[in-house]
């Protein structure tokens, strides 16, 4: 009996072992599970019109941001706000809002990829500044090196896995299943309030491609440990490895180990 208790303990403490636990410190990681099939790069925006865009822009946007875009009571001015960051906005839906007084976040647009970039260089028109719209390829970037540019400048924020969290004060970083790689790049360079912008000389192109192209390998990774757990994160799926392994290891303990 003492013999297959010893055996009992020895199996118990594998499974614990064979959960993953969390990493802490772990910025730039040795290795990454395969990328898998890539679709290839974002495409690119289509060239936009000034003409078509500022008819656009009088009927949807004038009215809180002003004819020439100077801004009013109802609307920030979008002189030099930057080509980036109204494609941003309107890419995801965030403007334009029906009622000046709505709350900015992702919805469904009803725009086409035309009509964004007619209105983009309407009022990049207006005035240079502001970010422009990024290039991003994630096929010339690297799945390892975008999980430590990912661990050290968004999971704080966006989660372990991308899942999104509350970061204090009604505000919340959203979750990144939905966004298109273009609009990741955007996001990074533009920093929708609360996030901050990351310009070129915190986040290399490379950096860039390679963040990208892990964000959107979060939403599908391998989970050869059997049970996702949701992806949550390490630190959640390590407390999961102790309750549970440990927990049947006691069972499995009080069950043998009573009697010889």
């Amino acid at each position: 009996m003492k013999r297959w208790a010893g055996v009992a303990i020895g199996a118990g403490i594998l499974a614990v072992g064979a959960v993953p636990w969390p990493a802490f410190g772990q910025v730039s990681p040795p290795a990454a599970p395969p990328m898998g099939t890539y679709a290839g790069p974002a495409p690119a925006t289509p060239a936009g019109d000034v003409h078509r865009g500022y008819n656009l822009y009088a009927v949807h946007c004038a009215s809180c941001h002003g004819l020439a875009a100077e801004g009013t009571k109802d609307g920030i001015p979008l002189v030099g706000i930057g080509a980036g960051t109204l494609d941003f906005v309107l890419r995801t839906g965030r403007m334009p809002l029906t009622d000046p007084q709505q709350p900015m976040y992702r919805r469904p647009s009803n725009w086409t990829p035309q009509q964004i970039a007619d209105v983009v260089a309407y009022v990049a028109s207006l005035g240079p500044g502001g970010p422009e719209v990024p290039t991003v390829d994630p096929a010339r970037g690297d799945l390892a090196h975008g999980r430590g540019v990912f661990a050290a400048n968004c999971a704080a924020c966006h989660g372990a896995a991308g899942q999104g969290a509350a970061v204090g004060e009604g505000a919340e970083a959203p979750a990144l299943y939905q966004a298109s790689e273009l609009e990741i790049a955007e996001a990074v360079r533009v920093g929708p309030d609360p996030m901050p912008r990351f310009d070129a000389g915190i986040i290399r192109q490379y950096d860039l491609d390679s963040l990208v192209k892990y964000v959107v390998w979060l939403r599908h990774p391998p989970d050869p440990g059997g049970f996702n757990i949701g992806h949550v994160g390490p630190v959640a799926e390590g407390f999961v490895a102790w309750v549970v392994g440990m927990g049947a290891l006691t069972l499995v303990i009080r069950a043998i180990g009573t009697k010889d």
